[in-house]
């Protein structure tokens, strides 16, 4: 092989090189921003960012395949009803109302178009779509899981309540995906 050839070769070699990197730290860039602090528990969890980014890319392409869509209005309302009842009856029995808000929550998630399936399933599920109240779903779950054992309080019954409230209204709206093309498409006209 010649010098030109070698120097061809070379230059080759590094454009792809490059052209990786730049594509690995645009993923990178692109999961931080939709996954937020997900991004950071799934590099903490696996202990790899590109195990992480594989994990998190399969999970959209997965979430990608549901019918996700928004409620009907009457189902609004009825949700927004139940809402309601769950929070009054948590004055003269927080454990039964954090139960019923547990149920609830998985309610509107199946109502959502969201699969039913395990909590570590259904909140990594929530993730893609919502990643900025999954926290949320998982602290009042803990919560619940330590009252169905006997050991929280009624103040941490409220905290898991407000978890929970966190999380219903943002349920309640649209994903945020979609409210994300509604801006860009309103921009845009």
């Amino acid at each position: 092989m010649n010098t030109t050839g070698i120097v061809i070769l070379v230059a080759v070699v590094v454009a792809v090189a490059i052209a990786a990197f730049l594509f690995l730290r645009m993923r990178s860039a692109r999961l931080r921003s939709r996954f937020g602090p997900e991004y950071d528990r799934a590099v903490q969890e696996t202990g790899s960012t590109y195990k992480a980014e594989s994990k998190l890319e399969k999970l959209e392409k997965r979430v990608q395949k549901f019918s996700i869509h928004p409620l009907r209005p009457e189902e609004v309302d009825r949700f927004r009803n139940a809402w309601r009842m769950v929070q009054a009856k948590f004055v003269d029995d927080p454990r039964t109302a954090l139960s019923d808000a547990d149920v609830l929550i998985g309610q509107l998630m199946t109502a959502r178009g969201y699969p039913v399936s395990d909590f570590e399933e259904r909140a990594a599920d929530i993730s893609v779509d919502h990643p900025r109240v999954v926290e949320h779903y998982r602290s009042g779950h803990e919560i619940a899981a330590r009252h169905a054992q006997g050991r929280a309080s009624t103040e941490d019954l409220r905290q898991a309540m407000i978890h929970y409230r966190t999380l219903f209204d943002e349920l309640m709206g649209e994903p945020e995906p979609q409210r994300a093309r509604t801006s860009a498409a309103g921009r845009s006209v």
